[in-house]
Parts: structure tokens; sequence; C-alpha cells
């Protein structure tokens, strides 16, 4: 993957970053070409040599077709949520370092599926903090639109889809309670 100057760029659990130069830099008496990235949010730079950038998720900003994708997959159902919050959090967290936007979609559906649920520990509040804040990011730099209209329309899509997910959970209690009442367990046996 070859990146250019002033070309905007995805690094996991960063956000959106401009690419500012491609420079050589001497480490260890070898010579590494390295990607100099200017994080949008905080204005931070990252060092990521070229030979790794792929390796660690730093990625193009999504396009015009993959934002509509996105928006559409924000407002769909999903898998269920882990009630053991160990394996939530490992899944969580690899989930928003492997730098795929759809996955950090899925941390921000669950997450706020599961805040509805129950209150959020501090480190999942902060997972779904990050997850919305990686989706806003995007979206804002893929569809130039203001931050608040973005995030308004994505809270929109998580509610929906958290419906769905409700509902889907529903139907699935109501085939349960209705196959225990036709199939009573036999006494005795």
């Amino acid at each position: 993957m070859e990146l250019s100057v002033g070309q905007k760029v995805s690094y996991p659990n960063q956000g959106v970053c401009m690419v500012e130069d491609i420079e050589k830099k001497s480490i260890a008496g070898n010579q590494m070409k390295f990607y100099s990235l200017r994080v949008l949010s905080d204005n931070s730079t990252i060092f990521v040599p070229t030979a790794n950038a792929e390796a660690v998720g730093l990625r193009p900003i999504i396009g015009t077709k993959q934002c509509k994708s996105l928006l559409d997959y924000l407002g769909e159902d999903f898998d269920k949520v882990s009630s053991d919050w160990k394996v939530r959090s490992r899944e969580f967290n690899e989930k928003l370092q492997s730098g795929d936007i759809f996955e950090a979609a899925d941390v921000l559906k669950k997450l706020t599926y599961l805040s509805t649920e129950k209150k959020l520990s501090f480190r999942e509040q902060s997972l779904l903090e990050k997850a919305k804040f990686l989706i806003v990011s995007e979206l804002r730099s893929a569809e130039d639109g203001s931050e608040k209209k973005i995030e308004k329309k994505v809270e929109k899509l998580i509610v929906a889809a958290c419906g769905h997910h409700s509902a889907v959970l529903e139907k699935e209690e109501e085939k349960e309670e209705a196959k225990a009442k036709g199939n009573p367990k036999k006494k005795g046996h």
C-alpha cells in the first residue's frame, strides 16, 4: 500500500490522520522509510514504518460507497453480546485495534445495547466512547458534515440497531417458551 503526502488515513485507536511526510530515518544503522502522520483530533505525530503500515492497520479513510455501507451497517441487528466481561473486553479491544471501521461499529452497537441493560464499567464506557469517536471522525472526514449532525445520525442508527436486536431476542425467548410449554419434561426419568 502506497500512501501519499496530504492523504487522510485511519490509524487504529487514533482515528483520522493526515500523511504529512514520508521520511527516511536511520535506525540502528539501517535506513528505513516512515510515514509521518498528524493525528487530526489532538495534533500529535505518529511515525509508522512504511513496511509495517498494513500490518498495524493503517489504511486510507473510507470512500463514499463504504460510507453508505457503514451507515447501513450501523442500523442493522448484531450478534449476541457475551455475558462474560473478560471475553467482551478482549473481543472489543481486538476489534478496535484492528483498524476496521466496521468492527468499531460492531463494538459501538454492542456496548450501546449493553448500556441499556446495565451500567457499563469504566473500561466499557471508555471503549464505547472510543468506538463512537472513531466512527464519527471517519464519517466526518468522508462526508464533510458537521460533527454534531453526523453524531446524531449515528446515534439514531444505533438506537434502531438496538431496537432490532431487542425484537430478535424477544422472538427467540417467545419461541423457547412455546417450545418449553409444548414439550413438558417427563417426571420420574
